[in-house]
């Protein structure tokens, strides 16, 4: 089953949600403000796609972080930022039951691999 991680007021989330549900896609949704953010699947998606895949640097609520919390990031200190404040997970990310997985979403992208 496939599964949306994500804020539902983010405007990308709600576009992706748009086309799962234009292209006939199943997926449940884990919503981050209420659920809180899955931090062993975190740690798996920072080991497959890397922290910088997944730390959204450009938003307001890293951008709003001390110059000590955004100096010499890691691994270990992007997941705690990302634990902290779920606003900072790029959004969305899917995963799928085969164990694939999309951070953001790009139309094309989500054609070629769901659709």
């Amino acid at each position: 089953m496939l599964t949306l991680h994500g804020i539902p007021n983010c405007d990308t989330v709600k576009k992706a949600r748009q086309w799962l549900d234009a292209n006939g896609v199943a997926y449940g949704f884990h919503d981050y403000k209420k659920a809180g953010v899955p931090e062993a699947a975190l740690a798996d998606w920072v080991d497959t796609l890397g922290w910088e895949v997944l730390l959204n640097r450009r938003g307001t609520t890293f951008r709003k972080l001390s110059d000590d919390d955004k100096a010499d990031i890691d691994a270990a200190k992007a997941v705690r930022l990302m634990i902290a404040s779920p606003s900072m997970i790029k959004r969305p990310v899917v995963t799928t039951g085969e164990g694939e997985l999309l951070v953001g979403f790009d139309e094309a992208a989500w054609a070629a691999r769901l659709g």
